[in-house]
């Protein structure tokens, strides 16, 4: 069992944490969407509607939910989101380049 561990005015960001049986890291995150295909998961993380601050907040989500849940991901598992993690890079990647781009226009 757990230790609830309270800070002076509201429960530590250790209580809050979640990782074992998470398919879903933010509520903009659809459910379930970490057992789909690499570029499913890829798509929908740089989207808008999950990450408006861009492809990059969906890479933080990626790697965040693959080092919370990483001990218990299948081999296969763990492959398909280390490929949806490439792809979102390399659209990480691509969009950093437009904007350089477009500032030096």
């Amino acid at each position: 069992m757990r230790r609830r561990h309270v800070c002076q005015k509201k429960v530590c960001q250790k209580e809050k944490m979640g990782g074992e049986g998470e398919d879903r890291l933010h509520s903009s995150s659809p459910a379930g969407l970490f057992t789909k295909s690499a570029t499913t998961i890829a798509r929908t993380l740089a989207s808008k509607k999950v990450s408006p601050k861009g492809p990059g907040s969906g890479m933080r989500m990626l790697t965040y939910f693959i080092n919370r849940a990483g001990h218990g991901l299948t081999a296969e598992r763990r492959t398909e989101l280390e490929e949806a993690k490439s792809l979102l890079a390399k659209r990480v990647e691509r969009e950093r380049k437009a904007r350089k781009r477009k500032a030096a226009a």
